[in-house]
Protein backbone atom coordinates (compact mmCIF):
# COMPACT_ATOMS: atom_id res chain seq x y z
CA UNK A 1 0.00 0.00 0.00
CA UNK A 2 0.82 3.70 -0.61
CA UNK A 3 2.76 5.11 2.77
CA UNK A 4 1.21 6.48 5.79
CA UNK A 5 1.83 10.46 5.92
CA UNK A 6 2.90 10.62 9.86
CA UNK A 7 3.25 14.54 11.01
CA UNK A 8 6.39 14.48 12.69
CA UNK A 9 6.62 17.54 15.13
CA UNK A 10 2.63 17.05 15.90
CA UNK A 11 2.15 16.57 19.64
CA UNK A 12 3.59 17.15 23.27
CA UNK A 13 5.88 14.02 22.37
CA UNK A 14 7.16 15.15 19.04
CA UNK A 15 9.18 14.55 17.62
CA UNK A 16 10.89 11.88 19.31
CA UNK A 17 8.18 9.33 20.17
CA UNK A 18 6.44 9.96 16.85
CA UNK A 19 9.34 9.25 14.66
CA UNK A 20 10.46 6.29 17.35
CA UNK A 21 6.62 4.82 16.51
CA UNK A 22 7.02 5.27 13.22
CA UNK A 23 10.28 3.45 12.86
CA UNK A 24 8.54 1.00 15.02
CA UNK A 25 5.33 0.58 12.45
CA UNK A 26 7.56 -0.17 9.52
CA UNK A 27 9.25 -2.84 11.71
CA UNK A 28 6.38 -4.57 13.41
CA UNK A 29 3.39 -4.08 10.38
CA UNK A 30 5.03 -3.46 7.59
CA UNK A 31 3.59 -0.70 6.67
CA UNK A 32 5.67 2.26 4.76
CA UNK A 33 5.40 5.18 6.36
CA UNK A 34 6.42 8.51 5.38
CA UNK A 35 7.31 11.39 7.91
CA UNK A 36 6.07 15.35 7.23
CA UNK A 37 7.76 18.03 9.00
CA UNK A 38 10.38 20.47 8.89
CA UNK A 39 14.32 18.81 8.49
CA UNK A 40 15.58 20.64 11.20
CA UNK A 41 12.86 20.09 13.58
CA UNK A 42 12.67 16.21 13.09
CA UNK A 43 16.12 15.56 12.89
CA UNK A 44 16.98 11.84 12.95
CA UNK A 45 14.40 10.26 10.74
CA UNK A 46 15.22 6.63 11.64
CA UNK A 47 16.01 5.58 8.00
CA UNK A 48 12.22 7.02 7.24
CA UNK A 49 11.60 8.95 4.08
CA UNK A 50 10.53 12.75 4.60
CA UNK A 51 8.76 15.06 3.13
CA UNK A 52 9.90 18.23 3.96
CA UNK A 53 8.05 21.60 4.89
CA UNK A 54 8.75 24.89 6.71
CA UNK A 55 6.41 25.75 9.05
CA UNK A 56 4.44 23.82 12.26
CA UNK A 57 1.11 24.29 13.90
CA UNK A 58 1.48 24.46 17.44
CA UNK A 59 -0.90 22.93 19.62
CA UNK A 60 -2.16 26.61 20.97
CA UNK A 61 -2.21 28.06 17.68
CA UNK A 62 -6.25 28.79 16.57
CA UNK A 63 -6.97 26.46 13.68
CA UNK A 64 -8.66 28.39 11.36
CA UNK A 65 -6.08 30.91 10.71
CA UNK A 66 -3.19 28.95 11.26
CA UNK A 67 -4.29 26.69 8.44
CA UNK A 68 -5.47 29.19 6.09
CA UNK A 69 -2.01 31.04 6.85
CA UNK A 70 0.51 28.41 6.94
CA UNK A 71 -0.15 26.73 3.75
CA UNK A 72 3.56 24.84 4.08
CA UNK A 73 2.94 23.39 7.28
CA UNK A 74 3.48 19.28 8.22
CA UNK A 75 -0.75 19.06 8.16
CA UNK A 76 -1.53 21.20 5.26
CA UNK A 77 1.76 18.71 3.21
CA UNK A 78 0.47 15.80 5.05
CA UNK A 79 -3.45 16.33 3.68
CA UNK A 80 -1.67 16.87 0.12
CA UNK A 81 -0.56 13.90 -0.01
CA UNK A 82 -3.10 11.97 0.70
CA UNK A 83 -5.26 14.24 -2.19
CA UNK A 84 -2.30 13.90 -4.79
CA UNK A 85 -1.86 9.96 -4.22
CA UNK A 86 1.07 9.98 -2.79
CA UNK A 87 0.08 8.51 0.47
CA UNK A 88 -2.94 6.01 1.84
CA UNK A 89 -3.51 8.21 4.94
CA UNK A 90 -2.59 10.93 7.37
CA UNK A 91 -2.03 10.97 10.94
CA UNK A 92 -1.40 13.54 13.18
CA UNK A 93 -1.06 14.06 17.54
CA UNK A 94 -1.06 17.62 16.76
CA UNK A 95 -3.60 20.49 17.06
CA UNK A 96 -6.91 18.48 16.68
CA UNK A 97 -8.83 21.45 15.07
CA UNK A 98 -5.97 22.06 12.86
CA UNK A 99 -5.82 18.19 11.28
CA UNK A 100 -9.51 18.59 10.34
CA UNK A 101 -9.10 21.71 8.94
CA UNK A 102 -6.54 20.70 7.10
CA UNK A 103 -7.87 17.26 6.15
CA UNK A 104 -11.46 19.03 4.82
CA UNK A 105 -9.43 22.06 3.30
CA UNK A 106 -7.02 19.78 1.02
CA UNK A 107 -8.96 16.13 1.19
CA UNK A 108 -12.37 17.52 0.51
CA UNK A 109 -15.45 16.31 1.99
CA UNK A 110 -17.53 12.68 0.49
CA UNK A 111 -20.17 13.59 -1.91
CA UNK A 112 -23.42 13.97 0.82
CA UNK A 113 -21.88 14.32 3.65
CA UNK A 114 -23.02 17.55 5.52
CA UNK A 115 -20.09 17.78 8.24
CA UNK A 116 -17.48 15.69 9.04
CA UNK A 117 -17.31 13.85 12.52
CA UNK A 118 -14.39 12.54 15.33
CA UNK A 119 -15.01 9.20 16.05
CA UNK A 120 -13.23 8.38 18.98
CA UNK A 121 -13.11 4.55 20.44
CA UNK A 122 -13.83 4.11 24.30
CA UNK A 123 -13.17 1.28 25.64
CA UNK A 124 -15.22 -1.50 27.04
CA UNK A 125 -13.49 -3.88 29.39
CA UNK A 126 -14.45 -7.66 27.81
CA UNK A 127 -16.20 -6.09 24.60
CA UNK A 128 -15.37 -4.32 21.55
CA UNK A 129 -14.86 -0.78 22.53
CA UNK A 130 -18.29 1.97 22.00
CA UNK A 131 -17.77 4.46 19.04
CA UNK A 132 -18.63 8.26 20.15
CA UNK A 133 -19.18 10.77 18.18
CA UNK A 134 -18.93 13.57 17.78
CA UNK A 135 -16.09 14.17 19.65
CA UNK A 136 -15.38 17.50 18.67
CA UNK A 137 -15.49 18.79 15.34
CA UNK A 138 -18.70 20.52 15.74
CA UNK A 139 -19.98 22.16 18.86
CA UNK A 140 -23.09 23.00 17.74
CA UNK A 141 -24.98 20.64 15.20
CA UNK A 142 -28.31 20.18 12.94
CA UNK A 143 -30.69 17.00 12.96
CA UNK A 144 -29.61 15.90 9.76
CA UNK A 145 -25.91 16.09 10.55
CA UNK A 146 -26.11 13.91 13.60
CA UNK A 147 -28.59 11.36 11.62
CA UNK A 148 -25.42 11.38 9.15
CA UNK A 149 -23.17 10.41 12.08
CA UNK A 150 -25.24 8.02 13.05
CA UNK A 151 -24.38 6.38 9.26
CA UNK A 152 -21.25 6.88 9.48
CA UNK A 153 -20.26 5.96 12.69
CA UNK A 154 -22.33 2.66 11.62
CA UNK A 155 -20.00 2.30 8.72
CA UNK A 156 -16.94 2.78 10.88
CA UNK A 157 -17.71 0.17 13.56
CA UNK A 158 -18.69 -2.44 11.29
CA UNK A 159 -15.60 -2.44 9.20
CA UNK A 160 -13.63 -1.52 12.28
CA UNK A 161 -14.64 -4.05 15.01
CA UNK A 162 -16.22 -6.79 12.47
CA UNK A 163 -19.80 -5.86 13.77
CA UNK A 164 -22.63 -6.97 11.28
CA UNK A 165 -25.32 -4.74 12.93
CA UNK A 166 -24.12 -1.97 15.52
CA UNK A 167 -26.68 -0.73 17.86
CA UNK A 168 -27.00 2.90 17.72
CA UNK A 169 -27.76 5.24 20.62
CA UNK A 170 -28.78 8.48 20.91
CA UNK A 171 -26.88 10.43 23.97
CA UNK A 172 -29.76 12.27 26.17
CA UNK A 173 -30.54 12.33 29.67
CA UNK A 174 -32.87 9.55 29.78
CA UNK A 175 -33.77 6.06 27.47
CA UNK A 176 -37.37 7.89 27.02
CA UNK A 177 -37.95 9.52 23.60
CA UNK A 178 -39.79 12.75 25.23
CA UNK A 179 -36.10 13.11 27.07
CA UNK A 180 -33.60 15.32 26.24
CA UNK A 181 -33.12 19.23 23.89
CA UNK A 182 -35.11 20.07 21.23
CA UNK A 183 -32.51 18.64 18.81
CA UNK A 184 -32.16 15.70 20.53
CA UNK A 185 -36.10 14.96 20.91
CA UNK A 186 -36.27 15.30 16.89
CA UNK A 187 -32.82 13.43 16.08
CA UNK A 188 -34.76 10.74 18.05
CA UNK A 189 -37.63 10.98 15.46
CA UNK A 190 -35.41 11.14 12.69
CA UNK A 191 -33.27 8.02 13.48
CA UNK A 192 -36.37 5.21 13.83
CA UNK A 193 -36.31 5.67 10.28
CA UNK A 194 -32.90 6.44 9.10
CA UNK A 195 -31.91 3.93 6.65
CA UNK A 196 -28.49 2.18 7.91
CA UNK A 197 -29.08 2.37 11.26
CA UNK A 198 -30.04 0.20 13.55
CA UNK A 199 -31.11 2.88 16.14
CA UNK A 200 -31.86 1.45 20.01
CA UNK A 201 -32.91 4.65 21.31
CA UNK A 202 -31.70 6.92 23.67
CA UNK A 203 -28.77 5.93 25.77
CA UNK A 204 -27.45 8.13 29.06
CA UNK A 205 -23.99 8.68 29.99
CA UNK A 206 -23.72 5.71 31.77
CA UNK A 207 -24.29 3.33 28.76
CA UNK A 208 -20.93 4.61 26.91
CA UNK A 209 -18.90 2.30 28.29
CA UNK A 210 -21.35 -0.85 28.41
CA UNK A 211 -21.68 -3.50 26.02
CA UNK A 212 -25.24 -2.43 25.57
CA UNK A 213 -24.52 -0.36 22.44
CA UNK A 214 -21.86 -0.02 19.74
CA UNK A 215 -21.96 3.34 18.53
CA UNK A 216 -23.43 6.52 20.53
CA UNK A 217 -24.47 9.88 18.87
CA UNK A 218 -24.09 13.33 20.04
CA UNK A 219 -23.32 17.04 19.01
CA UNK A 220 -19.41 17.98 19.23
CA UNK A 221 -19.62 19.52 22.21
CA UNK A 222 -21.35 17.32 24.34
CA UNK A 223 -19.35 14.65 22.85
CA UNK A 224 -15.65 16.03 23.89
CA UNK A 225 -17.03 17.10 27.55
CA UNK A 226 -18.46 12.92 27.39
CA UNK A 227 -14.67 12.01 26.45
CA UNK A 228 -13.03 14.67 28.70
CA UNK A 229 -14.63 13.24 31.45
CA UNK A 230 -14.46 9.73 31.12
CA UNK A 231 -10.39 10.55 30.70
CA UNK A 232 -10.19 12.16 33.88
CA UNK A 233 -12.22 9.49 35.70
CA UNK A 234 -10.30 6.97 34.34
CA UNK A 235 -7.17 8.50 34.91
CA UNK A 236 -8.22 9.56 38.78
CA UNK A 237 -9.95 6.62 39.62
CA UNK A 238 -6.54 4.61 38.53
CA UNK A 239 -4.45 6.73 40.20
CA UNK A 240 -5.96 6.01 43.62
CA UNK A 241 -6.18 2.93 43.36
CA UNK A 242 -2.16 2.26 42.96
CA UNK A 243 -2.00 4.71 46.12
CA UNK A 244 -4.23 2.74 48.15
CA UNK A 245 -2.67 -0.26 47.30
CA UNK A 246 0.75 0.78 47.82
CA UNK A 247 -0.07 2.81 51.09
CA UNK A 248 1.98 0.03 53.47
CA UNK A 249 4.24 -2.71 52.95
CA UNK A 250 1.89 -5.53 53.23
CA UNK A 251 -0.69 -3.72 50.52
CA UNK A 252 2.54 -3.09 48.20
CA UNK A 253 3.44 -7.39 48.51
CA UNK A 254 -0.27 -8.08 47.72
CA UNK A 255 -0.38 -5.53 44.89
CA UNK A 256 2.95 -7.29 43.51
CA UNK A 257 1.37 -10.23 43.28
CA UNK A 258 -1.76 -9.16 41.57
CA UNK A 259 -0.47 -6.49 39.44
CA UNK A 260 0.19 -8.80 36.35
CA UNK A 261 -3.51 -9.56 36.48
CA UNK A 262 -4.70 -6.51 36.56
CA UNK A 263 -2.20 -5.41 33.36
CA UNK A 264 -4.21 -6.64 30.37
CA UNK A 265 -7.07 -4.26 31.93
CA UNK A 266 -4.51 -1.66 32.32
CA UNK A 267 -3.97 -1.77 28.75
CA UNK A 268 -7.25 -2.11 27.66
CA UNK A 269 -8.06 0.86 29.35
CA UNK A 270 -4.99 2.88 28.07
CA UNK A 271 -5.92 5.56 24.97
CA UNK A 272 -2.63 4.09 23.15
CA UNK A 273 -4.00 0.80 22.45
CA UNK A 274 -7.13 1.79 20.71
CA UNK A 275 -4.41 4.04 17.75
CA UNK A 276 -6.79 7.22 18.21
CA UNK A 277 -9.44 8.42 16.86
CA UNK A 278 -10.98 9.12 13.11
CA UNK A 279 -12.11 11.98 11.30
CA UNK A 280 -15.15 10.50 8.89
CA UNK A 281 -16.39 12.42 6.18
CA UNK A 282 -13.41 13.57 4.40
CA UNK A 283 -12.41 11.89 1.61
CA UNK A 284 -9.39 9.89 2.46
CA UNK A 285 -8.37 8.32 5.79
CA UNK A 286 -7.35 10.66 8.44
CA UNK A 287 -6.61 9.25 12.32
CA UNK A 288 -6.24 12.31 14.82
CA UNK A 289 -4.14 10.48 17.71
CA UNK A 290 -4.06 12.07 21.13
CA UNK A 291 -2.11 14.75 22.18
CA UNK A 292 0.61 13.14 24.35
CA UNK A 293 0.72 9.94 22.53
CA UNK A 294 3.95 7.92 22.93
CA UNK A 295 5.65 5.56 20.47
CA UNK A 296 2.99 2.74 21.29
CA UNK A 297 0.23 5.20 20.00
CA UNK A 298 1.51 5.98 16.96
CA UNK A 299 2.06 2.01 16.21
CA UNK A 300 -1.29 1.62 17.19
CA UNK A 301 -2.65 4.57 14.72
CA UNK A 302 -0.44 3.57 11.90
CA UNK A 303 -2.20 0.07 12.12
CA UNK A 304 -5.56 1.32 12.23
CA UNK A 305 -4.74 3.72 9.57
CA UNK A 306 -3.67 0.42 6.92
CA UNK A 307 -6.95 -1.25 8.10
CA UNK A 308 -9.57 0.97 7.10
CA UNK A 309 -7.59 2.03 3.61
CA UNK A 310 -7.68 -2.15 3.02
CA UNK A 311 -10.91 -1.73 4.24
CA UNK A 312 -11.76 1.17 1.47
CA UNK A 313 -14.20 2.52 5.05
CA UNK A 314 -14.11 5.89 2.81
CA UNK A 315 -15.62 3.62 -0.18
CA UNK A 316 -18.58 2.48 2.29
CA UNK A 317 -19.02 5.63 4.05
CA UNK A 318 -19.74 7.35 0.68
CA UNK A 319 -22.17 4.50 -0.35
CA UNK A 320 -23.73 5.04 3.15
CA UNK A 321 -24.48 8.81 2.79
CA UNK A 322 -25.14 9.13 -0.84
CA UNK A 323 -28.24 11.21 -1.98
Amino acid sequence: MLPVAVDAVGGDKAPKEIVEGARRAVDELAVPVLLVGPPDLVGDTRGLDLLACTEVIAMDDDPGPAVRRKKDSSLIRAAESVRDGRASAMLSAGNTGATMGSALLRMGRIKGVKRPAIATPIPVPGSTPTVLLDAGANSECQPEWLVQFAQMGSVYARERYGLDAPRVGLLSIGEEPTKGTPLVKEVHALLRDAPGVNFVGNVEGRDVMTDDVDVVVTDGFTGNVVLKTLEGGMRFVQKAIMEALTATDELRAAFDVAWPALLPLVAELDPDTHGGAMLLGVDGVCIISHGSSSATAIVNAVRVAREMVEADLVGHLAAAVAP
